[in-house]
């Protein structure tokens, strides 16, 4: 689905009674983001309060002709054929107040109105929930124009972003499963094709045979998925005893700006949201001893489509198997702590609850002081920092260090000159205290964690034996 450049869009939301102002508001804002990142410009805003969101065109039939005339359509659902409703739906949808036409505040429900003269015609209309296919379809009838919800703005974002294969693949999966079910009003009613031996009897219709060749290429798509997971879990198994710290936090928050300084390496950084999709580690830098790699992980969102979810399992393992979890926020975006709400549910659906975290309160240079006094109040436990200042990356680097030394023991080694090949392995696994040598080799005093101690004893031991 190509986006021509700065195309126009029109946004559509649903206040239902659960939802406050302030949440419709803060919605909006990040969907205005999400449509920008597709490279869309939005014109206008269409919302309305309504008992919910399940009704045939979402909009009542005043806000569907406003919306219309942002896009120049009908504002009225003329199928090509008629199809009878049924008894209950007819009776809600007749029953059901248009709330804010019949109310005072009816204006203060859009947002963006135009001033007086032509309106800028809008090319796509961006809805800020699910839609139901027949939903769609009755909404692209009534203004004449294409309609994505807020899952297919998602999936579009992450198909442009994906770059590995793994990110590819899980991305392709999920755009089949959004697609699937909007096949039949997609493709319309085709007539169906011959089908049986010889001729007799109907076959499959057009879509049927789609929806079969979707579920096809599905299996094919989570068979190479699962073999590329295998990779991973082997890649994983070798990292067992190292020291990793999994970067999770909401999209945009900061994290690839946050790898970027504390590892060195050229990861994508980018004012974009889901801009990083891949997973990437890389050792922190200048080098530790032990060593500890640093994981940037696919950022989240809410209402971020479970089939997504559940395509970046195998990705999102790489927090559920990290020694420590650094929970990066924005600390000067307003609606931080949804954010973070909604990042440790979906880590909760990885299985990630369980392991050791500390929260890192990004761009802390665009806080005021007193803002900034209130949250270290709020969250005294919580590190503070700005990417752009090295004080502030090197006193996260010193805390994660402490983090992980405190589980450490030190001991002292002896090695004769006779297993020296195993001194190597000690300077990349431990942290050197001190060390001395005599007539017969070195005696080290290392601090390590007891996996590594463990290991570097059984391999004295065994060069011993072979002297």
């Amino acid at each position: 689905m190509s986006t021509p450049s700065q195309s126009n869009a029109v946004l559509v939301a649903i206040q239902t009674p659960r939802v406050t102002r302030e949440e419709l508001d803060s919605s909006l804002q990040e969907l205005t983001r999400l449509v920008t990142t597709l490279g869309y410009r939005v014109v206008g805003q269409v919302t309305q309060k309504r008992s919910s969101d399940q009704y045939a065109a979402v909009l009542g039939q005043g806000k569907l002709a406003e919306l219309a005339l942002w896009t120049g359509g009908s504002g009225t659902i003329a199928a090509s054929f008629e199809r009878p409703m049924h008894k209950a739906a007819s009776k809600r949808e007749a029953a059901a107040p248009d709330v804010t036409e019949e109310s005072e505040d009816d204006e203060s429900d859009d947002t963006l109105e135009p001033s007086p003269g032509p309106r800028e015609q809008a090319q796509i209309v961006i809805v800020d929930c699910d839609l139901s296919p027949s939903q769609l379809n009755n909404l692209e009838r009534a203004t004449g124009v294409p309609v994505l919800d807020r899952t297919g703005v998602i999936i579009e974002i992450f198909s442009r972003h994906a770059r590995t294969r793994a990110a590819r693949l899980q991305v392709e999966i999920a755009r089949l499963n959004y697609l699937a079910p909007r096949l039949r009003e997609a493709s319309g009613a085709r007539e169906r094709q011959s089908g049986g031996i010889g001729g007799k009897g109907a076959g499959e219709t057009s879509v049927e045979l789609d929806k079969r060749r979707i579920r096809d290429r599905m299996k094919e798509l989570r068979a190479e998925l699962a073999a590329i997971g295998d990779e991973h879990q082997t890649r994983r198994a070798r990292r067992e005893h190292e020291l990793t710290v999994a970067l999770v936090g909401y999209t945009n928050a900061g994290k690839s700006s946050l790898m970027r300084a504390m590892t060195g390496s050229e990861v994508l950084v980018a004012d974009k949201l889901f801009a990083t999709l891949d997973t990437t580690i890389r050792p922190l830098y200048p080098d530790t001893r032990p060593k500890v790699l640093m994981t940037d992980t696919v950022g989240f969102i809410k209402k971020l489509p479970h089939d997504l979810v559940a395509s970046f399992k195998s990705t999102l393992d790489e927090a559920a198997s990290a020694s420590l979890l650094l929970f990066v926020v924005d600390a000067s975006d307003p609606s931080f702590r949804s954010q973070l709400d909604v990042t440790r549910k979906v880590l909760a659906e990885v299985g990630a609850t369980d392991i050791p975290s500390l929260l890192v309160l990004n761009k802390q240079d665009r806080l005021g002081p007193d803002d900034l006094a209130s949250l270290k109040v709020e969250y005294p436990d919580a590190v503070f920092l700005s990417t752009r200042r090295k004080e502030d990356l090197q006193a996260l680097r010193e805390h994660i260090m402490r983090y992980f030394e405190s589980d450490m023991i030190d001991e002292e080694l002896h090695i004769p000159f006779t297993a020296q090949g195993v001194v190597a392995e000690i300077r990349a696994r431990m942290r050197i205290l001190s060390e001395a040598y005599d007539a017969e080799g070195l005696t080290i005093r290392v601090r390590s964690t007891p996996e590594n101690l463990t290991v570097i004893k059984k391999k004295l031991a065994h060069k011993t034996q072979e002297e």
